[in-house]
């Protein structure tokens, strides 16, 4: 049965799942912390603008960044309470950026959204319900979704892929929601259909999601009238969860290089944020809160937390329990494109997937060698690029040459490095010569 599942042709990997850790857990709410962090950069583009200052009371839901210029996404008070400070906090690829604190009032009550029928609402309407809610990719690449559902006229879009692959090992932050909130995701799924202005929608979910399939096919299959849904089940294959190999695999249309998925006429959100959209539109709720996959042996109790935006790690691990006395590692999203960091002042922004403790037996501690040219990295590259030749270039200073093998056309899914047998840190070398190229 498996070889007659959907998926792409190029490349790909098939690591350790590591999903049994939290699976079958199902999704749990954080007590409130005592403060939070608010990153003002949560998502692609240009950061956002303080709209208080220190001391302000804030309410949750309320605007307190937004973007002056450019591309972003505003962001909200995730507790009512007053403004602590207005400074900066860790981020794991910017180093730090600014934030805004608010020390939360212990004594407020919890907001409560009213439900509201939106069948009535223009698409300008529901479009402006989306941007005002802040919403952006909750995969983790944090594109905001107001654009994203904003396509230019000549690119004829027909069709809408819900992205259930999830194919990052540990994660299961979309596994759960789909077992849980299958209901919502398809009204979401509605909703962005008649923002687009068409009818066909599929929802690629890979086989090792059972239960979800199973869920998503029976809502489509009671609350889908007026539109062509489908539940779409995918052959386990990382990284399936991307864009273009996502595309590919449900609708069989390939995404030319350097083009993006309207290109062929396709649109793709993730499941997160096709149930951040409903939630928007349904009872004008921002997003204020994140499902997050805390998972690894280094962690004393694993989970899938709701918990608000700006909860820092170091509360989230105290709930948990603590960590082990084998921790090596702590990452930021899943094993292959996550971020190591040093501090659990990192707080959880619209962008935070999982974050793994990991023990020394779930992480490579060996050196790296030279490229013996063994050719693996270019058997795995969904993309048919050359990660060899751009790591060796990089090493040999010529970093701003890497162009011609592809670094452009990277999304740094982390095929190369994991088949490498020298444990030679590709995606690094390609980062770096991207940086470099770039400056050329």
């Amino acid at each position: 049965m498996e070889k007659e599942l959907r998926t792409f042709k190029k490349g790909g990997i098939h690591p350790p799942e590591r999903k049994e850790y939290t699976e079958h857990l199902a999704i749990e709410d954080m007590p409130l912390p005592k403060e939070v962090d608010i990153l003002l950069s949560q998502h692609f583009g240009a950061w956002c603008k303080p709209l208080v200052k220190k001391k302000d009371r804030v309410e949750e839901g309320d605007i307190i960044g937004d973007v002056e210029k450019g591309l972003g996404a505003c962001v909200h008070a995730s507790v009512t309470g007053a403004v602590k400070d207005i400074g900066s906090s860790p981020h794991p690829l910017l180093v730090s950026v600014p934030s805004i604190t608010i020390e939360r009032d212990q004594e407020a009550e919890r907001k409560e959204y009213k439900k509201e029928d939106w069948h009535n609402l223009s698409r300008e309407e529901l479009l402006s319900r989306v941007k005002k809610a802040g919403i952006v990719g909750m995969g983790g690449a944090g594109f905001p979704t107001h654009v994203k559902l904003s396509p230019p006229p000549e690119a004829k879009v027909d069709t809408l892929i819900i992205n259930g692959a999830e194919c990052e090992p540990y994660l299961t932050v979309d596994h759960r929601l789909m077992v849980e909130h299958a209901p919502e995701i398809v009204e979401g799924i509605k909703i962005i259909l008649t923002i687009l202005g068409i009818k066909r929608g599929y929802v690629g979910i890979e086989v090792n999601k059972p239960d979800a399939i199973e869920e998503m096919s029976k809502a489509v299959k009671e609350n889908s009238e007026g539109f062509d849904i489908g539940v779409v089940p995918l052959k386990v294959k990382y990284p399936q969860g991307s864009e273009k190999q996502l595309i590919e695999a449900v609708t069989g249309r390939k995404v030319p290089a350097f083009g993006l998925p309207f290109d062929v006429g396709v649109i793709v959100q993730n499941i997160g944020t096709t149930r951040a959209i409903y939630e928007a539109v349904i009872f004008n709720k921002p997003v204020v809160e994140k499902v997050v996959t805390i998972s690894g042996k280094g962690i004393k109790r694993q989970a899938n937390l709701r918990v608000r935006i700006g909860t820092k790690l170091k509360d989230i691990v105290e709930y948990l329990g603590g960590t082990t006395p084998d921790l090596k590692k702590v990452v930021v999203g899943g094993p292959m494109m996550g971020f190591a960091i040093s501090t659990l002042d990192f707080p959880i922004t619209k962008i935070t997937s999982g974050v793994l403790f990991l023990t020394e037996d779930e992480i490579d501690l060996y050196e790296y060698k030279p490229c013996i040219r063994c050719g693996f990295c270019l058997e795995a590259c969904p993309m048919g690029l050359q990660p060899n030749e751009i790591g060796i270039y990089v090493e040999a200073g010529r970093a701003e040459e890497t162009a011609q093998f592809g670094v452009f056309e990277c999304f740094e899914c982390g095929c190369c490095a994991y088949v490498c047998p020298s444990k030679r840190p590709l995606v690094q070398f390609i980062r770096i010569g991207k940086m470099k190229a770039k400056r050329a």
